[in-house]
Order: C-alpha cells, then sequence, then structure tokens
C-alpha cells in the first residue's frame, strides 16, 4: 500500500476516504490514520458531505421530499420561538452584525437593495402585504364577505382600510414590524403610530369594530399563519354571536 498514492489521491479533492479504502480493500479509519500521519488536513463533515452528493454516493435527506404540513409547521414554529424568546444580548448581536455587513457592501450594492426595498413596500401598499393576502383568501375561503383595500368606508374620509367584512361591521388592520419599530427611523415611525391612532379612534367613533394585528416579526411563518387564522376566526365568531359593547370594540392579536 503506497502511502504518496494514497495522500495524493486524497489531495485531488476527487477520492474520499470510503473510495480509497474501497480501492485498496482495506476499511476508511486505516485511510485516514495513514493521512493524518502524513500530515493532511482532512476534509470537515461537511465538505465530506458535499463529494459524496456530487459524486452521487448520498442522497440528499430533503432533496426531492415535500414535508408535510405538520412538519412545517413544527419547523415554523420552532424558528419562531427561537426568534420571540432572543436574548437582548443575542439580539444586539445579529443587529450589530447585520450592520457591518450593510456597510462592507459598496455605494452601488447598498442603493439596489434599498432601492429594491422600496418597490417591496411600494408594492406592498399597493396590492397588500404577503399577511393580507393569505388573510383574505383564508377568510373568503371560510365563507366571509371581506372586501379588500376598502376605501370610503366612512365618507369624506381618506382612509383605506385593509379587510373589512360588511356582515360584521368589523375591520382588520395588519400591522407590521415598521408601525411599532423605527426601521426607517425614529420621525416615521412616530408619523405612523400617530397615523394608526387617529384612524382607530375614527373609525371607531362610527361604530364598528377594529380587530388590529400586531405581526413583530419581519418575515411570515407558516406557525405565525396558522395562529393568525385561528385568532381572528375565534374573535369573528364572538362578534357574530354578540355585537360587543362600545368599550370593547377595539381588539388586538398580537403574532
Amino acid at each position: 500500500m503506497n502511502e504518496k498514492d494514497i495522500v495524493d489521491l486524497y489531495q485531488s479533492g476527487s477520492h474520499s476516504t470510503y473510495e480509497i479504502a474501497e480501492r485498496y480493500n482495506t476499511y476508511p479509519n486505516k485511510i485516514r490514520r495513514i493521512l493524518v500521519k502524513n500530515g493532511v488536513e482532512m476534509k470537515t463533515r461537511s465538505q465530506a458531505q458535499k463529494t459524496a452528493l456530487s459524486k452521487g454516493r448520498a442522497k440528499h435527506p430533503t432533496k426531492g421530499n415535500k414535508r408535510s404540513k405538520e412538519e412545517r409547521l413544527k419547523i415554523s414554529s420552532t424558528v419562531q420561538k427561537y426568534w420571540k424568546n432572543m436574548s437582548s444580548e443575542e439580539y444586539n448581536r445579529r443587529c450589530s452584525e447585520a450592520r457591518q455587513r450593510w456597510h462592507s457592501l459598496d455605494e452601488v450594492e447598498r442603493a439596489r437593495i434599498t432601492s429594491l426595498a422600496i418597490e417591496a413596500v411600494r408594492k406592498a401598499g399597493k396590492e397588500g402585504s404577503k399577511m393580507e393576502k393569505f388573510l383574505l383568501q383564508e377568510l373568503t375561503g371560510l365563507g366571509y364577505e371581506v372586501q379588500f383595500h376598502k376605501k370610503n368606508l366612512i365618507p369624506n374620509e381618506n382612509l383605506e382600510i385593509d379587510l373589512y367584512i360588511p356582515s360584521l361591521k368589523t375591520i382588520i388592520e395588519i400591522d407590521g414590524p415598521s408601525h411599532f419599530l423605527p426601521i426607517w427611523g425614529e420621525e416615521k415611525l412616530q408619523k405612523q403610530i400617530k397615523s394608526d391612532d387617529q384612524k382607530t379612534g375614527l373609525v371607531l367613533s362610527k361604530g364598528f369594530v377594529v380587530l388590529r394585528v400586531k405581526n413583530m416579526l419581519d418575515f411570515v411563518s407558516l406557525a405565525s399563519k396558522e395562529k393568525l387564522i385561528k385568532d381572528v376566526t375565534e374573535q369573528l365568531k364572538i362578534i357574530a354571536n354578540k355585537f360587543p359593547a362600545k368599550s370593547k370594540r377595539f381588539i388586538e392579536i398580537e403574532l
């Protein structure tokens, strides 16, 4: 067994310890010991797996497999729980790393990303956010008549309602992180808060129920979708059973 040939085969990157062992009719650990003895830096497990996948010796654990809804919900719930329970130290560390990555980009790339973000916000404002569209689809599927981005609900007032259910005289507002956090700066946040308060007060004064959904995370997970439809439908059933008193017509749901 020529140790130099073994080293050359491994360092060429095209042969694993398993393949070399097969060639020499021995076992992988023996090949590994020879390589270590000759000062060869061993591949990490990730690198070895990547090589095995590329050569067809191993099957990708998830590729081509469709996860069940229960599996996806479990994964989504775990991710959501992780973010919600994150310590302030870990959150600040992640924010700091994100800022560093942002400032490490050149001006052209930063301008490109900023432009995409502005366009996404504009599109969501015009066409509705993912959460709004999801709720519209689910409620419609359950038999509710839902008016999407309803305008002129209150005469002479320039208001647009995210979702309106006429039969229950109930409006649903979906508020993302920019309604609570200074994502676009403190000044814009205060304007947003003032606008939300004025809108809520005006609608309540006209006898409507306001169901305001606070989505504190900047991504829409399967778990948050499941919680959203569950909580919203529960509240709608309560309203349908007995229209709430004036003091109980403002309802908040936090995801």
